[in-house]
């Protein structure tokens, strides 16, 4: 799988670009702000139906414009898929696959496996938990639709028992425990599901994770990650009916999957408080080539891997053994972002490895 041409319209600093692409290696070069990250973004967006960096969508059309545009063929399990974004501004947006339109979004997430390693992945580690079972969340849906929608289901019931738990406490009624129960039962049923799927995905991911983080590092570090969650220790019902009246003080269910968390660490400790720049930095790109090779196992194709300026903070050591990593057989196509012109090229060179160059400059793209 991979993608053949690309054409972005009017997509964020891109006011227009047409291009082919090869099927191996495609890398990205310019200065900082010239449009490199957008042309990676177009690509996730063809995937996820959203930007990696922009959650509002009108937020990505380009200043002073009405709409954008992005428009990819794949090649795709010995056919050709064409994959087509629009958005008008204070419009739905359209989203079509071969000229249909879908339904829901949600039906296209997993079509085209895809990881991006960004700048941002350290906020996996250094920001909260959320963060974290996004990242989760964001796996499991692209292999397990029944979990995307068991996903939905749960954050619908949530907002609405924390909703009805607000307006007791605005009105000043007394709580009244029947009107929890039916919000409650379906809850645990969701939540227990979600909390099952979690813990299936951690026990095969974690050795993939452990294995590319030794990888990068050499071997320098013992790192770990444990999964979190209050159905560890009971069941998501005895929890909702023991925290009722604390949930209706504070006015919010306060247990439950949606505060599960992910506690990453080196060497038994937190790795936000004793991992350094560059061990967090191989941290975080461990987890996102562990993703690649999960899914890989999973769908039966090599994900899509988008590598944005991910040299920063990383010494030569890691870099080296990060592009060796990649330019082998066992990943497939590979979009790399550089303000070095040179770096990523020369890196490649002694691999033999296939690889397209593209100059970035002021929003236009020239192949080289």
């Amino acid at each position: 799988m991979h993608l053949k041409h690309l054409n972005i319209l009017q997509y964020k600093n891109i006011s227009e670009s047409n291009f082919e692409l090869a099927a191996k290696v495609n890398c990205f070069l310019g200065n900082n702000g010239a449009g490199k990250t957008t042309v990676l973004d177009a690509i996730y967006y063809l995937a996820f139906c959203k930007s990696f960096f922009s959650p509002i969508d009108s937020q990505n059309i380009q200043h002073d414009q009405d709409f954008f545009m992005i428009d990819g063929r794949f090649e795709l399990d010995g056919g050709e898929e064409k994959i087509y974004c629009g958005q008008k501004r204070n419009e739905k947006k359209k989203f079509k696959r071969n000229q249909k339109e879908y339904d829901r979004l949600s039906d296209h997430i997993g079509t085209i496996p895809l990881v991006m390693i960004a700048p941002s992945d350290t906020d996996l580690i250094r920001e909260g938990s959320d963060a974290r079972r996004k990242f989760m969340d964001g796996i499991i849906s692209q292999y397990n639709k029944a979990y995307l929608e068991t996903l939905m289901q749960y954050n619908r019931l949530l907002a609405q028992r924390n909703a009805m738990l607000k307006h007791f406490w605005v009105e000043g009624r007394k709580m009244d425990p029947t009107a929890f129960e039916v919000f409650d039962e379906q809850l645990h049923a969701c939540g227990t599901e979600i909390f099952k799927e979690r813990n299936r995905f951690l026990e095969g991911y974690l050795p993939i994770f452990s294995n590319f983080y030794e990888l990068i590092s050499g071997g320098a570090e013992q790192v770990d990650i444990a999964y979190e969650s209050h159905l560890t220790e009971k069941s998501l019902n005895d929890w909702l009916k023991e925290c009722r009246q604390n949930d209706f003080r504070a006015q919010y269910t306060t247990k439950g999957v949606h505060k599960d968390d992910l506690l990453f660490s080196i060497a038994g400790h937190p790795m936000k408080k004793y991992g350094s720049q560059g061990q967090q930095k191989s941290f975080v790109i461990a987890l996102r080539l562990a993703q690649f090779d999960y899914l890989k196992e999973l769908k039966k194709r090599k994900p899509i891997l988008l590598l944005d300026d991910i040299f920063d903070k990383l010494d030569d050591t890691r870099v080296a053994a990060l592009m060796k990593l990649v330019s082998e057989d066992h990943f497939g196509q590979i979009f790399i972002t550089d303000a070095n012109l040179h770096r990523v090229p020369d890196l490649f060179k002694d691999e033999n490895v296939p690889l397209k160059k593209f100059l970035v400059e002021f929003g236009t793209i020239k192949d080289l």
